[in-house]
């Protein structure tokens, strides 16, 4: 018998782009009803009902995903875990990405990184490994073509591209090293986000270069800033969220996308009581 799931596959395989968009978004208003028939098309051996597929699911995941971060926000705190909620922001900012593959990426980095580190026992050592690894290697670099983009803002969009900004591009030197079972702190120092592992401060922006308390000054200075011993305090998770949206708020607000830039205002908002 021509089962639902054949007819769906049916309709997704034809050639009027007008045709499928149109399957795809009664789908997804279907929401959670449709979750088994489009996880067995996602199996299935037909790469283009299997694609389209996975954006209807990811869209699914995505829906309710505004409300669920503004509510993470209302109960962040200090020990709260920051990679889980990089991964909810950029759902709730309509990212359609699948969060299993892309930590199974994160934890192979880990992996791969601490064969690397095996018999290190110098901190700086370990930090040029690292600036070796992901810069050298996976080749992460600072997007200084184009900084103020929503794309560098999100942690999914940034392990796809292998471009960030300081802050991002820091938070995934810190869990790679993390599942090497190695210590990097986020240093929040105004102007730009850095990076610690001991005593040694190093810049995933600029393809992880160590710093010296000079270099720290000269960023300072553009600010018009003297260094204080606070601005090299490891950040915690709560101010590296708020610090990740305040950057969008900047990029919503400069390219006037009123929508968006609501939104992130009310989740800094929730943040902000607890700070």
């Amino acid at each position: 018998m021509f089962s639902q799931r054949d007819a769906i596959a049916r309709l997704l395989r034809d050639d009027d782009p007008e045709t499928v968009r149109m399957v795809k978004e009664q789908l997804a208003l279907g929401g959670e009803d449709y979750i088994p028939d489009l996880r067995d098309l996602v199996e299935r051996n037909d790469e283009r009902v299997s694609r389209h597929a996975r954006d209807v699911m990811a869209e699914i995941a995505g829906h309710g995903a505004d409300d669920e971060f503004l509510l993470l926000c209302h109960f962040f705190s200090r020990e709260s875990d920051f990679e889980n909620a990089c991964w909810m922001l950029s759902q709730a900012l309509g990212a359609k990405f699948e969060i299993e593959l892309l930590e199974h990426k994160v934890n192979l980095w880990g992996r791969q990184f601490l064969v690397r580190t095996s018999g290190i026992v110098s901190n700086r050592q370990r930090v040029l490994e690292l600036a070796n690894f992901m810069a050298g290697e996976l080749c992460f670099r600072g997007n200084t073509d184009d900084y103020y983009c929503e794309r560098n803002s999100l942690l999914p969009s940034v392990i796809e591209t292998r471009m960030g900004i300081p802050l991002t591009l820091t938070l995934l030197y810190i869990m790679v090293a993390r599942r090497a079972g190695l210590k990097v702190d986020g240093i929040n120092l105004p102007g730009h986000f850095i990076a610690r592992h001991g005593g040694v401060l190093f810049d995933p922006f600029h393809k992880g270069r160590i710093l010296t308390g000079a270099d720290c000054e000269e960023i300072l200075a553009r600010q018009k800033l003297k260094l204080r011993a606070s601005y090299l305090e490891a950040a915690s998770p709560r101010q590296i969220l708020l610090r990740l949206l305040a950057n969008l708020l900047y990029v919503y607000d400069l390219r006037g996308e009123q929508e968006k830039h609501r939104h992130v205002k009310a989740w800094v908002k929730a943040l902000s009581p607890a700070t």
